[in-house]
């Protein structure tokens, strides 16, 4: 079983901002899995689905990004062994807008979500795919800059851009974090 976690913050306001890129992707993927309904559990949003006879669970924290290692956590507590695979999608500062990343730990570089996750679980060391959001322009902090919407232009190619995420993810569901590193990186 892969568990596979969007980070984000929950609420209709957090809906189309940067930080919550990791929730548009986990959407994403539950349409194009065989996937069952929704339910609550970890203090989350869960969907149990399978894709290339995998099971997946797919997870969206209910709790603000800087606590969203919480929910992983008691994720990983209930699942334990049955969990082969760990794939946490969260937004990055560090790369240009829509250019996609996939790899396997690595430091926190600042994102409070990692923090969040590191202190909960004291690791690092799962998979991640890291999304592109670009730095702040000018001197804007990055904190207030992640939580803004999407400018008009970078919505025109957003969707495009989710659905290749997915993509990679479900190469990396099927062939495994090397393949789609290699291929996608």
């Amino acid at each position: 079983m892969i568990l596979i976690v969007g980070l984000g913050n929950p609420g209709k306001d957090y809906r189309e901002t940067r930080h919550n890129i990791g929730f548009a992707i986990i959407d994403e993927l539950i349409s194009g899995t065989d996937s069952g309904n929704e339910y609550t559990k970890f203090n989350s949003i869960a969907v149990n689905a399978k894709y290339s006879d995998i099971d997946l669970i797919l997870l969206k924290p209910r709790v603000f990004m800087n606590n969203s290692g919480s929910a992983i956590a008691a994720a990983m507590k209930f699942y334990g062994d049955e969990i082969s695979r760990i794939l946490v999608i969260h937004d990055d500062i560090d790369i240009e807008f829509g250019h996609v990343k996939i790899k396997r730990g690595g430091g926190t570089a600042g994102h409070r979500g990692l923090q969040s996750i590191l202190a909960k679980t004291n690791s690092l060391e799962f998979d991640r795919l890291r999304f592109g959001v670009d730095r702040p322009p000018g001197r804007m902090e990055a904190s207030d800059y992640v939580l803004r919407k999407f400018g008009k232009s970078e919505i025109k190619e957003l969707d495009l851009l989710i659905k290749h995420a997915s993509d990679i993810i479900m190469d990396y569901i099927e062939n495994g974090l090397d393949h789609a590193a290699n291929k996608y990186n």
